[in-house]
């Protein structure tokens, strides 16, 4: 605080000492308080103004007021870390004193001025300013520890089933279907569904459908987290997240996801190396016996071309499938945890959007190749013809709840349609059979001869289900501006850009390339080019093959 007070005696010579003192013990006691320079002017401002009577201006207070300002903020780090210190040996202020001037204007308790020339209400408005602005920052400070920032997270709730649970504990629930009723999910404070059911019979491929942002993907999450219960013995494998990079080849990689198969021959391989270097001692020989048996039985010598026909089939050469994982892209890498999904074939697949990262002939590939699926399907996709292709039922998230159709997407389109119809029209009926016999009831209410018969009205009434109009989804309208002004070009430039995943492998290198709002441009990745050129060819006619990844 030492600089705060020569900075006042100098900018202010004539400043009074009590003005003095109630300066320098705001910036002591309130510096944490100020988060900017409005905050000291604020607090001192017209105080100060008052002392300098005409010498200084706004702009001149509130210069004094950043120096003091910037000279707190570098202060701050010497103050957290400061401590206490004992003294050697007492100190005597009457000897601190004696290379003072008596003539000397001393601030606080040494010497203080017999008047004052401050306006006492000011000063005292000034106090009461500054305790409300603290007693403020107070309240901000207890409110953020009794309320800490907690990131929102997705939750879920399902009612418990006796049965359910005497099947799993007793180990004799054998059956893969999935059933999992009256459950809740949430995010944070928004409910997602509420109430919903949920039946994956085994052997089907469903299609989650539903508009962004409704619950899709944190429905798959629950699932395979096992949030919701799902069988024990039901394995259940979610393709959310890429490969990690290293230097294990993609076919290794894919391999290595069969973890039955990855403990078999590792067994086989130790047990292999006792006998070799003689160090069996007999039962070795039976073990391996067994193992072999078993890796017999799980066909694991085809479980190479099996998974170099997933990766083939997503995209990866021969040579792409030796390639360290590190080398590939994000793309790829997704590729290659599709890849390992398909090959480790789990009793429940969930995908969430999977043909993002394909490219046409390797989304054809994984249509043909997940319609003779074994198991259980459950995919997010955002894909008509992929749905059409794949689905053999349909599960509509809509209004907190789920609704099953049978079919694929275009069947679901139609059958969503006549159902809503159909409940329009229920609801309709209803509603003209509730007025008509209200309008009996309204009628007889007050009539003797009649009571028996409006008491039967009346319990008519509470029989009745209640229907709910059909909750038709909103439509988004997105309006655009007819004009607007453009931007002078280049909008993007790019000078000697070089990118890569492995600086050994480069992708590009030295690339320089401009776009304004004129532009219209598309990445292609162009394995080959050829011409045909004949008499009968023309530049339109010639042939281009563009193969796209």
């Amino acid at each position: 605080m030492a600089t705060c007070a020569e900075i006042l005696r100098s900018e202010f010579p004539e400043i009074d000492g009590q003005v003095f003192d109630y300066v320098t013990g705001v910036l002591h006691s309130g510096s944490a308080d100020f988060e900017s320079v409005d905050d000291l002017v604020e607090a001192v401002g017209e105080l100060l103004q008052e002392v300098s009577g005409d010498s200084k201006d706004d702009a001149g207070i509130r210069a004094v007021c950043q120096r003091m300002y910037n000279t707190l903020r570098l202060a701050e780090p010497q103050s957290q870390g400061s401590s206490q210190v004992l003294l050697d040996a007492p100190i005597q202020l009457s000897k601190i004193t004696e290379n003072y001037d008596c003539d000397t204007k001393l601030p606080g308790l040494l010497k203080r001025e017999q008047s004052s020339t401050v306006n006492a209400k000011k000063l005292e408005k000034a106090e009461a300013r500054l305790k409300a602005k603290q007693e403020k920052r107070s309240e901000k400070d207890t409110l953020k520890t009794s309320n800490p920032l907690v990131l929102e997270e997705a939750s879920a709730s399902q009612a418990g089933s006796r049965k359910e649970s005497r099947l799993e504990s007793s180990g004799k629930n054998k059956s893969y279907d999935v059933r999992i009723e009256n459950f809740d999910v949430s995010f944070g404070d928004r409910v997602l569904l509420a109430g919903a059911d949920v039946n994956l019979a085994w052997g089907r491929r469903y299609g989650l459908v539903g508009r962004n942002g409704l619950g899709k993907t944190t429905l798959l999450k629950m699932l395979a987290t096992r949030s919701l219960r799902v069988p024990a013995h039901i394995s259940l494998l979610h393709v959310e997240q890429e490969v990690a990079g290293d230097d294990t080849p993609a076919l290794q990689s894919v391999l290595e996801s069969d973890s039955v198969r990855e403990d078999l021959l590792q067994r086989e391989r130790k047990l292999s190396a006792q006998i070799a270097a003689g160090r069996a001692e007999g039962p070795e020989a039976a073990q391996l016996a067994e193992i072999y048996a078993k890796l017999e039985e799980i066909e694991a010598d085809k479980a190479p071309a099996r998974a170099s026909v997933i990766l083939a089939g997503l995209g990866f050469t021969p040579k792409m499938q030796q390639q360290p994982t590190r080398e590939f892209s994000g793309g790829w890498r997704m590729r290659l945890a599709l890849a390992r999904a398909l090959f480790a074939r789990p009793d429940l697949l969930l995908l969430d959007e999977p043909t993002n990262m394909l490219d046409v002939r390797a989304i054809l590939w994984l249509e043909n190749y997940l319609q003779t699926w074994p198991s259980t399907i459950l995919v997010v996709s955002h894909d008509r013809n992929f749905l059409n292709a794949i689905a053999t039922d349909i599960i509509h998230l809509h209004s907190q709840r789920l609704d099953g159709y049978r079919g694929d997407f275009e069947t679901f389109i139609k059958s969503k349609q006549e159902r809503l119809l159909n409940q329009q029209r229920e609801y309709e009926a209803q509603q003209q059979y509730r007025q008509h016999i209200q309008v009996f009831i309204d009628r007889f209410r007050y009539n003797a001869n009649r009571a028996s018969q409006v008491q039967s009205k009346l319990k008519m009434l509470e029989k009745l289900p209640e229907l709910k109009p059909v909750d038709k989804e909103s439509e988004v309208v997105m309006k655009f501006p007819d004009g607007f002004e453009k931007f002078s070009p280049p909008i993007l430039q790019l000078d000697e850009v070089d990118f890569y995943y492995d600086p050994k492998h480069i992708i590009f290198s030295r690339l320089s390339v401009s776009a304004d709002l004129e532009s219209r441009i598309c990445v292609v990745w162009l394995l080959f080019v050829y011409s045909l050129s004949c008499n009968s060819c023309t530049t339109e006619s010639a042939g281009w093959a563009i193969l796209r990844p």
